[in-house]
């Protein structure tokens, strides 16, 4: 932002603040000076203009108050602001001259409107062109040059109507109509979209809200009576609309940062008191206002002690308040549960305010980081890892000795590609950036991205004994369709190929593959957690076209759902340009952390040695195992210690549409040695149960 040296004077008491001790004085505050020009100005004395960056959390200071304000705090100077005239109102009731309606109060927190009748449009006063051109503003006109006056001086961007053109003497605030034309003070035609701000009259949009004024309801100099308009507008949607049609305006700059509710009033009274003064005219009695309530007081809590610990060195409480007090914080010392603390009030120009922290910073700014005092040696405490860290390490371990290769892959990919991976009830999420090229879309899923390393891979004719193996740790991304809440987590994923046993991919191959991933999930959820998670892979309806209904599982841990493992469709195989089959699953990472680090139970080794018994029921084709396993289980035999798979059997000896299913029973008895013959009854129940449960056939093994 420029900023007039002379203008900042005007507004400190002493006005005698130099070029270099704003710059030094803004240095170190945080506001670095880009550049300074010496020049003489439209009355011919001299002036300093300043070139300050402002960070993009401090939209108060992109006016020369909101600096003024910050070396005044710095410097023991006092804050002097502009003097309020006060203008009686004689142009009858503002509600008669125009009505005023906000449909988006959610978009536009407060928007005011006040009316000035029988102005006279002409040239701006000497001392209006010095203010502007000394910051290389250009004066327009008196009634113009008000509104960019409150923009550079108070921060608050303001808008003229001329009333007279607008049709009904109304305004709307609205969202616009899908392929509204406006046309813009810069003479274009602008279309706009639907989810773009405007206001309007009774029949069309008369200026692009919070961006720029719109040319059929500009002030010229035939107009006769002024609607001036200041509001507050949501910063998102500004910036949407800024960005989208390519306009950089200083209002839409302040705008994009907050502007605050609550400082509207002052500005719209002085605007329409200068506009009187200079343009002459009529003040309507009252102010027109549509939006939300106004936001509440903040108040935030600072703890003495906790301020100290942050800056590293002892500052008593008294200088802490004064320093706070400097920002215009009204620091007030009260007793609380957590001892003595200063309470501050939230001014409404500092919206960057939010927590405690913020208080800190504000103590050490003001009081200058050059006090923070500069140590021979650094007081390290060497910590351990936290066990995130160290559980991300294992998982990483556990991978690599399984055979997976980790990658590190951009978030972006195809929107196409995309949107396999998606499930309903979410969209994309997309930048609007011309650097991204084809792949503006953030992915859904990780192995969308994996499936791309995969495809440079296969490009670079890499082969691996076994089949290729990916795994990557990292975010993904979503919104909830028709908002823009945004979902967003980071996940484990895998991805391997598939070995083809033949000229076709076989039911056994896809098996093998499930089973790869199954294994490497497993022994994940073992190295973390130890026997206490227990894995569950449960048949289910894939979630997006991307992976194949006929082998697709939810996986669960400990009952709760984790995450999915399944073969990838062949439309997304083709999407990605990968000519080989294969497997992938995707974990929550946090849940999977979660288990670590693992819980442990040491048991003695059995006294005496099990039985074992195979069965090979044949079942239907589409029986899954944990259907078998579970009818297994339900006889909640006594001696029964596990149940284990060891192989599947298809043929002409099956019949179609069958398979036998080969799974090893263990007995065993803690008190004694059990003979085979005892457990024959506990089979027979077993068989029982499977044939009842899973309409099994058999075949001896």
């Amino acid at each position: 932002m420029n900023a007039s040296l002379r203008w900042l004077n005007q507004l400190l008491l002493p006005c005698d603040l130099t070029p270099e001790e704003a710059t030094s004085v803004l240095v170190h505050l945080g506001f670095p000076i880009e550049s300074r020009e010496d020049f003489v100005d439209a009355a011919g004395e001299p002036d300093n203009r300043l070139d300050v960056e402002i960070t993009s959390n401090r939209g108060d200071c992109l006016s020369h108050i909101g600096l003024a304000r910050e070396i005044a705090a710095k410097t023991g100077r006092r804050l002097v602001l502009p003097p309020e005239t006060k203008v009686t109102a004689t142009g009858g009731a503002v509600a008669s001259a125009l009505s005023l309606e906000n449909r988006t109060p959610e978009a536009c927190p407060l928007f005011t409107a006040r009316v000035i009748r029988g102005v006279k449009v002409g040239p701006s006063p000497l001392w209006l062109r010095r203010q502007l051109e000394s910051i290389g503003q250009r004066s327009i006109s008196n009634v113009v040059d008000v509104t960019n006056l409150l923009t550079f001086e108070l921060g608050n961007p303001s808008h003229v109507f001329d009333l007279n053109k607008l049709s009904g003497h109304s305004l709307i605030v609205r969202y616009a109509s899908e392929g509204e034309k406006l046309r813009t003070l810069d003479a274009k035609d602008r279309v706009l979209k639907s989810n773009e701000l405007v206001v309007a009259d009774a029949v069309r949009a008369q200026s692009l809200a919070g961006v720029i004024g719109g040319g059929e309801s500009e002030v010229g100099a035939d107009t006769v009576d002024v609607v001036l308009e200041v509001a507050t507008w949501d910063p998102v949607t500004i910036r949407r609309a800024a960005r989208r049609l390519a306009i950089r305006t200083d209002a839409s700059y302040r705008f994009e940062r907050i502007v605050d509710a609550r400082t509207l009033e002052l500005a719209s009274r002085r605007g329409a008191a200068l506009i009187v003064e200079l343009a002459g005219g009529r003040l309507c009695e009252g102010v027109l206002t549509a939006g939300r309530p106004l936001p509440q007081t903040r108040s935030i809590d600072l703890r003495p002690a906790r301020c100290n610990q942050i800056m590293g060195f002892d500052l008593p409480e008294a200088q802490m308040s004064a320093l706070l007090a400097a920002q215009g914080l009204e620091p007030e010392p009260v007793i609380s549960p957590a001892g003595s603390v200063i309470r501050c009030t939230v001014p409404a120009h500092r919206q960057d305010i939010v927590q405690e922290i913020d208080l800190i910073e504000e103590v050490a700014r003001t009081g200058g980081l050059d006090a923070v005092p500069m140590l021979d040696r650094l007081p390290v405490q060497v910590r351990p890892p936290q066990g995130a860290q160290l559980a991300t390490r294992e998982i990483g371990s556990v991978l690599t000795g399984l055979g997976f290769f980790e990658t590190v892959t951009f978030s972006f990919v195809r929107p196409d590609h995309g949107r396999l991976w998606l499930p309903a009830g979410l969209e994309l999420v997309s930048v609007n950036d011309d650097r991204r090229g084809a792949e503006p879309t953030l992915r859904p899923s990780v192995v969308a991205s994996l499936l791309v390393c995969r495809k440079a891979n296969q490009d670079g004719q890499v082969g691996v004994e076994g089949g290729v193996r990916l795994f990557e740790i990292a975010a993904v991304y979503a919104q909830q369709a028709g908002t823009s809440a945004t979902v967003e987590n980071r996940n484990i994923a895998l991805l391997a190929d598939i070995p083809v046993s033949g000229k076709k991919v076989s039911i056994a191959d896809i098996q093998g593959g499930m089973r790869t991933i199954r294994g490497a999930i497993e022994t994940l959820v073992r190295s973390l957690g130890g026997g206490g998670g227990q894995v569950d892979f449960a048949k289910a309806s894939p979630f997006a076209e991307a992976l194949d209904a006929s082998a697709f599982a939810e996986v669960s841990i400990a009952g709760r759902r984790v995450g999915y493992a399944g073969v990838v469709s062949a439309k997304a195989l083709a999407a990605a340009g990968v000519d080989v089959p294969c497997v992938c699953a995707e974990i929550n990472l946090g849940e999977i952390c979660a288990l670590y680090p693992a819980k442990t139970r040491i048991t003695a080794l059995p006294t005496f040695p099990a039985v074992e018994r195979d069965l090979s029921p044949i079942v239907g084709e589409t029986l899954t195992w944990d259907a078998v396993r579970g009818a297994v289980e339900s006889t909640a035999l006594p001696r029964l210690e596990g149940v284990g798979f060891v192989g599947t059997f298809r043929g002409k000896q099956i019949g179609a549409g069958k398979k036998s299913l080969t799974l090893r029973l263990r007995f065993r008895d803690p008190a004694r040695t059990l003979r085979h013959e005892e457990v024959d009854g506990e089979i027979a129940t077993i068989v029982a149960s499977l044939n009842s449960k899973c309409g099994a056939g058999w075949r001896t093994v």
